[in-house]
């Protein structure tokens, strides 16, 4: 079984690569054989852009059997905690469109320039069709942006804009559109570093996110072996 192994930065995913170092046979940089899979590991870059960049080409070379990403995302819910491990099963585009006079947001389906359920999109939403794998985590929605919120006045209009948005990344729905356009099962994990809120470094816990995040991920490694 092939698994891509698709992440923002190396640090988010160091600890399961250094796993995968010390458990598994390593053919050339960057892909390991361990047991009956063949992981090949994927640092796009952060953001959309990097992300669809270099997934398409990756998949343009060659589809995997399944595709993880995996990172840390900021959480709009209160009710995740932080440090926690969760599966992001829907997607969708935060920023993408025009700011309008206002200062209002409207997006490209908005706009009339993407029809809601042009495919992969179903009503303007990135959807994973299969959640048969980390069936362990809570189940969250995510929204994807260029920027990060880190103001008040702004993390207000895009909770009022997208109220079901749970989480917040530079990455997800790029992967999203990247797997569902190219029909290859995917599965998406993010640990919580901290709070969409005014921005304040000091309230992120980082480095427990990513402890985290790579023992779920070796945990997911270990249950596809």
């Amino acid at each position: 079984m092939n698994i891509l192994l698709v992440a923002a930065t190396p640090f988010e995913i160091a600890g399961a690569v250094q796993w995968l170092e010390q458990n598994s046979q390593s053919v050339e940089p960057g892909i390991f054989l361990y047991k009956h899979l063949t992981i090949r590991v994927l640092v796009t870059g952060v953001g959309p852009s990097n992300t669809a960049w270099e997934l398409g080409l990756s998949l343009g070379a060659s589809l995997p059997d399944w595709a993880i990403n995996a990172g840390v995302a900021g959480a709009f819910d209160r009710n995740l905690s932080l440090g926690e491990v969760v599966h992001v099963v829907q997607e969708r585009f935060g920023d993408l469109g025009v700011e309008e006079a206002d200062g209002s947001f409207t997006d490209l389906f908005e706009l009339g320039l993407l029809a809601p359920d042009q495919a992969p999109f179903q009503k303007a939403l990135l959807r994973d069709p299969d959640l048969s794998q980390a069936e362990f985590l809570p189940r969250v929605k995510g929204l994807t942006v260029s920027k990060v919120h880190g103001a008040a006045r702004s993390i207000s209009a895009i909770r009022d804009k997208y109220p079901e948005a749970q989480v917040e990344t530079m990455e997800g729905a790029a992967f999203f559109l990247g797997c569902l356009s190219a029909g290859i099962p995917f599965t998406a994990i993010r640990a919580i570093s901290n709070y969409v809120e005014p921005r304040n470094r000091a309230g992120w816990r980082l480095d427990e996110a990513i402890g985290n995040l790579n023992k779920v991920l070796i945990d997911l490694l270990e249950s596809l072996a």
